[in-house]
């Protein structure tokens, strides 16, 4: 059974960068198309990219566009979402969730199986 474990989150300032991992345990990453996500308070759980399984190619939401990528490194089993430019209203618990049935990949949340726990990012000064 696939197991998703996100890190990488924490508290930085406005125009900082993180990077957020996203790593696998039980079957390849490979095998599956991967989304990153995110939820702030009170707002419903928003799709920001995906890698898709096959020929790696990915999708973004407007409202990281240019400022977020993600990439996969296959011998880590490991997905990576690099989060440049960051402002307040990225701060969000964020996680990353795969589907073995989607191909090309796609960003709404419902349409993956698996999720991880999450991981915290606050966007302050």
């Amino acid at each position: 059974q696939l197991q998703l474990a996100e890190s990488g989150g924490g508290l930085v300032q406005p125009g900082g960068s993180l990077r957020l991992s996203c790593a696998a345990s039980g079957r390849p990453l490979d095998y599956y198309a991967i989304g990153w996500f995110r939820q702030a308070p009170g707002k419903e759980r928003e799709g920001l990219s995906c890698i898709s399984r096959s020929r790696g190619s990915t999708k973004y939401a407007d409202s990281v566009k240019g400022r977020f990528t993600i990439s996969r490194d296959s011998a880590k089993n490991t997905v990576y979402l690099q989060m440049n430019s960051l402002k307040p209203d990225d701060t969000a618990v964020y996680y990353c969730a795969a589907q073995s049935r989607l191909s090309p990949c796609v960003l709404p949340p419902t349409e993956y199986k698996d999720w991880g726990q999450g991981t915290q990012v606050t966007v302050s000064s």
